[in-house]
């Protein structure tokens, strides 16, 4: 496998060779220094280009980077729409098990794009298009302090959707019942612990994307509860994660709502609760709820 030295030397060297290349910025958890270190992390850089189509005519040019196990180029593809504008990006994974995610950055799109993220970091510039760029920062990535309204709306969804989870486990749709839970319900669950991982910390961290740094802000206890909330393919199971993940919500969100002075839905969790016990105990040829 290729270091660190090895690869910023391809990157580099190549820019340097190529007189479309103007500049060359990095970008992502290399340049974050609150990260942790170690042999998965991409190397997300930037070609800032004076013109792209002779790049995208000759699609072959990345493979100067070595030999791929996969490649996607998100910008070409059918099933997701673009995200990045004008830019074209190249996601590459090597058979030394190295990754470049690598962007080419059309020239006059430069301004924008260095305000957009502040975690990008100066490689290479020939022309002196990034002067003065502060050092890279994480502070846009911190956990946010919740509104009354986003922390209301946040009980809300949580609390209204546990009932779809239900509604589908009791019809046997376990697809159904775990799409909701595991794309709506946790995330809300998530979001709430996010919030008392802010509150713990004076809002001054982030928790990674997916929230993958969360275990170093919560309690061991609050930790295996939300583990807890992960179930299998049984309906047993995604019962009890529906469940855990009431429970873990509601003394959470009340934390979250002590410590800011708002109010949390009693009442909501109540009633949603009892009817999501109700429902667990419904008999499968039952023809009313109630």
């Amino acid at each position: 496998m290729r270091n660190e030295k090895e690869m910023f030397e391809l990157i580099i060297g190549l820019a340097q060779k190529d007189e479309r290349v103007r500049a060359v910025t990095l970008e992502g958890s290399r340049t974050n220094p609150n990260v942790p270190k170690d042999m998965f992390q991409d190397y997300d850089v930037s070609f800032h280009v004076s013109e792209m189509k002779s790049f995208l005519l000759q699609p072959d040019w990345i493979d100067v980077f070595g030999e791929r196990i996969i490649m996607q180029t998100p910008e070409a593809m059918s099933m997701f729409p673009p995200e990045l504008g004008r830019c074209f990006s190249y996601l590459m994974l090597f058979t030394d098990g190295n990754r470049i995610d690598l962007t080419l950055v059309p020239l006059d799109g430069y301004e924008a794009y260095s305000k957009e993220d502040k975690l990008m970091m100066v490689l290479l510039d020939k022309d002196g298009i990034f002067p003065g760029v502060p050092a890279p920062t994480d502070k846009d990535y911190w956990v946010k302090r919740p509104s009354a309204e986003f922390f209301a709306d946040c009980c809300n969804e949580f609390w209204w959707v546990s009932t779809y989870v239900a509604k589908g486990l009791w019809r046997n749709e376990i697809l159904y019942a775990q799409d909701h839970l595991n794309k709506i319900v946790r995330p809300m669950l998530i979001k709430m612990l996010e919030w008392e991982a802010g509150i713990r910390t004076n809002f001054s961290v982030s928790t990674g994307k997916n929230g993958k740094y969360l275990d170093n802000y919560l309690s061991e206890q609050s930790w295996q509860q939300l583990l807890s909330t992960y179930a299998d393919g049984s309906y047993k199971s995604t019962w009890n994660a529906l469940l855990a993940a009431g429970a873990l919500f509601r003394s959470t969100a009340k934390y979250v709502a002590d410590h800011f002075h708002y109010e949390y839905p009693h009442e909501d969790d109540r009633r949603v609760t009892e009817y999501l016990k109700h429902v667990q105990q419904l008999p499968p040829d039952a023809a009313e709820i109630y």
